[in-house]
């Protein structure tokens, strides 16, 4: 459990940077309830506002009001002061003072790899980032990401099914955002977590997701970026791991596709360019007896073939999969349930089906 006080620097309008500074100035971070202004002024960094703001705090009720609602939502918090606090996180420069977890909070001190991408990818990135999390995930290692509409979501989803994950917000633990991936995120909690340094209620402000990229890339060892516009959250994720010294891969997309050309710019500056997941494991130097080797071929039989090329590299929907083959619906249904259970298929969205053979 965090400390009061850094609970309480925490709901203050200081950054981590200044909290970092009042945390390293003060022998015992308890006194910060005490301090008087002209103690507070002798603190490096700190502005006359601030100081104001955190006297204000102390009788507003809002650390009160913070406490309970860990406790009655059966939320955990670990601070920079715990011997659990993420170690690889503890080392990127102003790591967060306060964490708040809702979930397995071991799964901070695992093997984290990361999944990010563009909130409006195309149906290959869709694919190409459910596969790969679930191909990770399905080898112990935990998937990380931002739980933003998209690919996160698709890399979430993957290693939910095979493994475990963790969600990373931009904003607090009650204020989900989007508020479409709520049920998605109450699903992480169950065997994974969902995390966040922000106070509980706060929401999801433009400045926050900068900051929530720097978490996701700090707690884990590499990166992999599927699809990423030339400026994007994804492409931030990725500078803030080359700063902290972790590896990023990129998966190449089409020349002409604006939602690739992040991560050719990144291949072009020395990412490693990933076609599968041992392209990650070799890397990263991880050797697993169960990996096995990863067979893209499969025997299709001719009505499996069709249905199959019908959905192409693009995706195709349950209707113009029927128009096309003209195969019988209930056929059609047998075709898209074995195909699935094969493993060469997703449905990606309601009656909308992709390769996952890419």
């Amino acid at each position: 459990m965090a400390k009061k006080s850094t609970i309480f620097l925490n709901l203050s309008i200081l950054g981590p940077k200044k909290i970092e500074s009042i945390v390293s100035t003060l022998s015992d971070t308890e006194d910060i309830f005490n301090l008087s202004q002209n103690a507070l002024s002798q603190i490096p960094l700190l502005e006359n506002k601030d100081i104001e703001s955190l006297i204000n705090l102390r009788n507003s009720g809002l650390l009160e009001k913070e406490l309970e609602c860990i406790k009655k939502e059966n939320i955990d918090t670990v601070d920079i002061f715990d011997s659990d606090y993420p170690a690889l996180l503890k080392e990127i420069a102003h790591p967060p003072p306060v964490l708040y977890i809702k979930g397995d909070r071991k799964l901070l001190g695992g093997y984290l790899f990361a999944v990010v991408g563009s909130r409006i990818p195309t149906v290959y990135g869709l694919t190409s980032a459910k596969e790969f999390a679930m191909r990770i995930a399905s080898l112990g290692l935990v998937i990380v990401s931002g739980l933003a509409r998209g690919i996160d979501s698709a890399a979430h989803k993957g290693a939910l099914e095979r493994g475990k994950t963790i969600a990373v917000l931009g904003s607090g633990l009650m204020n989900i955002y989007p508020k479409e991936n709520a049920g998605l995120a109450e699903s992480i909690a169950k065997s994974g977590a969902i995390v966040s340094e922000f106070p509980l209620y706060e929401g999801p402000k433009k400045e926050n997701f900068p900051r929530r990229n720097r978490i996701v890339s700090g707690l884990a060892r590499g990166v992999l970026v599927v699809e990423a516009a030339e400026r994007s959250g994804a492409l931030i994720t990725a500078h803030y791991a080359l700063e902290q010294n972790r590896e990023v891969f990129a998966i190449p997309g089409k020349i002409d596709s604006p939602v690739s050309r992040g991560t050719h710019i990144l291949i072009k500056e020395g990412a490693k360019l990933v076609d599968s997941v041992k392209d990650i494991t070799d890397e990263l130097n991880i050797k697993f007896e169960n990996m096995g080797t990863e067979n893209n071929t499969i025997a299709l039989k001719d009505d499996e073939a069709v249905v199959f090329d019908i959905i192409g590299s693009d995706g195709a929907y349950l209707e113009e999969i029927m128009l096309k083959s003209k195969i019988s619906q209930s056929l059609i249904n047998k075709i898209i349930l074995d195909l699935q259970l094969s493993g060469v298929i997703l449905e990606i969205k309601p009656s909308f089906f992709a390769r996952t053979k890419l």
